[in-house]
């Protein structure tokens, strides 16, 4: 039976498609991914595989990848592994889309894989790094120091609230309620709304800088109207004041872990870090703000008692 030249002109088309083809369809089709991921990941390509964006997917072999996957990670392991990522998703992607005349995938083999069989992936180094109790203090003055209150303000915030870096910096007046003492997040991590009860010094710092705000961000970058990016300025010279080494997920690490060590609930303390639970018990459970009012206090009371008082 002769083939059909439509699908014979398909197979060919697929044959020939480019890294950034299919890098395109697998964004195009990859509809929940979140702006940032979205960044990140064409960051990745952009940087470390410039130049492979116009090769054909075929002609991008095993040796290639590992090759590449090694120089990356001279310089990063981090964005090594992440960029391979990457690219294992698009083979992936690439494995499923494009098909000869019989249905049969193009591309056979994910040539990513091999770093997997011959364990070339560099160990993931995750970081453990918090503020320590009797260090709260000197961190917390060195705050007050700073001419940027913009800056000084954010950073207290993500202290006691324990908020990612982008959903600190990304708040808006809207998400605040002064009436109900709350805020919530509206872009996170996992796609899930994230309220949290305002205790008494947030309602203070909060309204504090209402006053005469003339920007939709809480935390307004030099321009009001686009947000603060990371105050990497205002981190610099904290750590010259009072000589902590320390960065904005840091802070929330150091949340986290003060919450533990006052024994909340381990669902309590997955609600306030907006971690999702695979908890078939933690299902049901439904925790509401109020439920997280007590403990977001405790954890606050315990903030306030250590950066007044010297250990």
């Amino acid at each position: 039976m002769r083939q059909n030249p439509c699908s014979r002109s398909a197979e060919y088309a697929a044959l020939g498609v480019t890294l950034n083809q299919a890098f395109e369809s697998y964004l195009l089709t990859r509809k929940s991914l979140k702006p940032s991921t979205r960044k990140n990941y064409t960051d990745c390509i952009d940087r470390y595989l410039p130049d492979w964006t116009g090769k054909r997917l075929i002609d991008i072999t095993k040796d290639m990848v590992e090759k590449r996957h090694r120089e990356i990670g001279t310089k990063t392991e981090s964005k090594a592994n992440n960029t391979m990522r990457v690219l294992r998703a698009i083979f992936n992607h690439a494995m499923e889309k494009y098909e000869n005349s019989k249905g049969h995938p193009i591309i056979v083999v994910n040539p990513v894989d091999r770093l997997s069989k011959t364990r070339a992936w560099y160990k993931d180094k995750r970081r453990k790094d918090h503020l320590k109790p009797h260090q709260l203090k000197a961190w917390y003055d060195a705050t007050n120091q700073l001419q940027n209150t913009v800056s000084r303000d954010c950073l207290q915030l993500i202290l006691f609230t324990g908020l990612r870096k982008n959903e600190a910096l990304t708040l808006k007046w809207t998400d605040i309620d002064f009436e109900h003492k709350t805020l919530t997040v509206r872009d996170t991590k996992n796609s899930e709304p994230h309220t949290l009860p305002l205790t008494d010094f947030l309602l203070s710092l909060l309204k504090e800088r209402n006053v005469g705000n003339n920007s939709e961000w809480v935390f307004p970058g030099p321009k009001p109207e686009f947000h603060l990016k990371e105050p990497r300025t205002a981190i610099d010279r904290v750590i010259d004041i009072c000589g902590i080494e320390f960065t904005l997920h840091d802070l929330r690490r150091t949340f986290i872990t003060i919450a533990e060590s006052l024994e909340i609930s381990a669902y309590s303390l997955k609600r306030l870090a907006n971690h999702k639970t695979n908890d078939i018990t933690g299902s049901y459970i439904i925790s509401g703000v109020e439920r997280l009012r007590k403990p977001m206090e405790e954890i606050s009371q315990f903030l306030i008692h250590k950066i007044s008082h010297k250990d």
